[in-house]
């Protein structure tokens, strides 16, 4: 096979999927041609350009997605992935592991070895030996270098085919016109006319599902399947346990096929059924400590770190990767340090009464328990101790002020954030939610109008402030359309006939909203609500009304129009058939069946 075309992509191409795509054309540019890179020195990665393109990539996917702050799953995904890096002697890359934010169930792994596991999966596998079995897999992705055996298609035409989907409906647009010429000329290349880009979370939503999630071919996960519950094993844990998750998987989220690991890592019955027969012949080994490795990784990250510029944003997951690979030490100490001094410094650089002080002190305390759970005779306890106080002091401090512009009755809303954040017993909290949610209801936002007419209710039912959120509430309910904000309010309201007027508005609205947006948000924040299912189904059904759309704009030269719509489902029906559609036809015919 020959090696992909070389590919310019334009500056205005979403950053998440150019750093995937520089990636693995590094990579993709050697290994098919039989080139082999340099050998690089120990303990560094072995092919330092594709590692630095992986780190971006993997720094943007955060950004994109959110990064999952729970430091104990945290700890317990390193603790066992590690243990498995051991068992598979692999030293090509530093390998780390990272939480994302995602109610999805899934995993996935970036060709320079950052390993991330959502939210959603944490949730349902909360066994080590099931997680064993899925960080397995997943190291064995890049263990075994499945991103160079990618197919082409995936490898170079999906991972940008947002910009292939420019450069058709560009080109439409250029028909009309004189078509460039020379050797500058880039057919893909995106015009410095502003709009013709498919943005941010579209973007990442494509690249993520199609090249990170489901790229990779029957045999590649089979092979991945094989290693990872030998891994397992070898690691001392159950390799049954892998058939054990997909069992769990069918049973509390058979509605969600479409949006998790069902379908990003399909043919799940066969693979269930070969499960069950390869633990049979496996035998667990007993358990050993991978504690020097974490330590070594951690010197191999940090080395990496010091030898490139501190303003490069990716520092900043290199430095969360390092901190989690082994967190506790001087090292460690130093990263925590770093990380909180950043916190505190943003927040005092903000006008005193926007100024959150409760979200820094939530982050202190959170690392102070850290420090303490891991070495509770540490220094840094004390000094943390002192810094606390300190911003205790100053949040203190600024509460007179704050009261008296409350009692003014102009102010932001930053500043009533700020207040409900930074004074959670205050007396006022009910009229200053009250107040919040007021500002919300006149910016659209009904789900967090919602949330904040309940927190002035449950604060205060007989202030007056929580009379009038209660009055509102019950106003609000039948008139609401954002399924989010139905959903909060018959899952938290006590009143009884407000819960039922918003369970019966939920129930109607599941079935016939009219914006992707709407029920992308109830998935997010509810991937297992009971009306799931009739949210997809309106979700994959408006999605595809939408394609139908993209269709007639293009076939009438309205490029701006497609691309509107096309954004739209790449944003919020990211794993649709209709999104399906759109990166079919990113690719040429030839390439489909590849």
């Amino acid at each position: 096979m020959n090696p992909p075309l070389p590919f310019r992509p334009s500056p205005r191409t979403p950053r998440i999927a150019r750093r995937l795509l520089a990636a693995l054309l590094v990579s993709a540019l050697l290994a098919p041609a039989g080139l082999a890179a340099e050998p690089a020195p120990a303990g560094k990665p072995e092919k330092p350009d594709l590692f630095a393109q992986s780190v971006k990539a993997a720094q943007e996917a955060v950004e994109e997605y959110g990064y999952y702050d729970n430091p104990k799953e945290l700890e317990r995904v390193n603790r066992i992935g590690y243990e498995l890096v051991k068992q598979a002697d692999y030293d090509r890359y530093p390998v780390s592991f990272g939480l994302v934010d995602m109610p999805v169930p899934n995993a996935f792994a970036l060709p320079g070895g950052q390993i991330f596991v959502t939210r959603g999966l944490l949730d349902l596998a909360p066994d080590d030996d099931m997680l064993a079995n899925v960080l397995g897999h997943e190291l064995t992705h890049v263990t075994h270098e499945h991103y160079v055996k990618m197919q082409r298609r995936a490898t170079l035409m999906n991972v940008l085919g947002n910009a292939l989907i420019i450069g058709v409906l560009v080109g439409a647009e250029r028909g009309r016109q004189s078509t460039p010429t020379g050797p500058g000329y880039d057919p893909l290349a995106t015009p410095d006319t502003g709009g013709n880009v498919v943005q941010g979370a579209a973007a990442a939503s494509l690249v993520v599902s199609e090249l990170l999630l489901r790229s990779y071919s029957r045999e590649n996960e089979t092979e991945a399947d094989d290693e990872g519950q030998r891994l397992a094993a070898a690691a001392g844990y159950d390799p049954a346990a892998a058939q054990s998750f997909w069992k769990v998987l069918n049973t509390r989220a058979p509605q969600a096929r479409e949006y998790g690991y069902w379908q990003t890592h399909p043919f799940a019955e066969e693979r269930m059924k070969a499960a069950l027969v390869r633990a049979a012949d496996l035998k667990i080994q007993d358990r050993s400590t991978a504690d020097p490795l974490r330590q070594k990784t951690q010197t191999t990250l940090m080395a990496w770190i010091a030898h490139n510029r501190p303003e490069r944003p990716e520092l900043g997951f290199m430095k969360r990767a390092a901190l989690a690979t082994w967190p506790q030490g001087p090292v460690a100490e130093g990263l925590r340090l770093e990380k909180l001094h950043e916190v505190r410094d943003d927040a005092l650089a903000k006008p005193l009464l926007a100024r959150d002080y409760g979200a820094v002190l939530k982050v202190y305390r959170a690392q102070r328990q850290e420090v303490v759970d891991l070495t509770p005779k540490s220094d840094l306890v004390t000094k943390l101790d002192a810094e606390l106080t300190d911003l205790e002091a100053k949040s203190r401090e600024a509460y007179p002020k704050s009261v008296e512009v409350l009692e003014g009755g102009v102010f932001e809303t930053s500043f009533l954030a700020a207040f409900l954040s930074n004074y959670p017993d205050s007396p006022r909290i009910p009229e200053v939610a009250l107040a919040l949610g007021n500002a919300y209801a006149r910016l659209g936002d009904q789900t967090n109008a919602v949330a904040q007419y309940l927190r002035a209710s449950e604060a205060g039912p007989d202030t007056p402030a929580g009379v009038k959120a209660h009055t509102g509430l019950q106003n609000l309910a039948p008139g609401l359309n954002q399924l989010a904000a139905l959903q909060e309010l018959a899952d938290r309201e006590k009143d009884p006939e407000t819960r039922k007027k918003a369970e019966e508005r939920i129930a109607l609205l599941a079935t016939s909203y009219s914006d992707l947006a709407n029920g992308a948000e109830y998935l997010k924040r509810y991937p297992e609500g009971a009306h799931v299912p009739a949210v997809i189904e309106r979700l994959n059904r408006l999605a595809d009304d939408l394609y139908g759309e993209v269709v007639l704009y293009q076939g009438v030269g309205e490029s701006m129009k497609a691309l509107d719509r096309i954004n739209r489902i790449l944003t919020h029906a990211p794993l649709s058939p209709a999104a399906a559609k759109i990166r079919d036809s990113a690719v040429p015919a030839s390439e489909r069946s590849s």
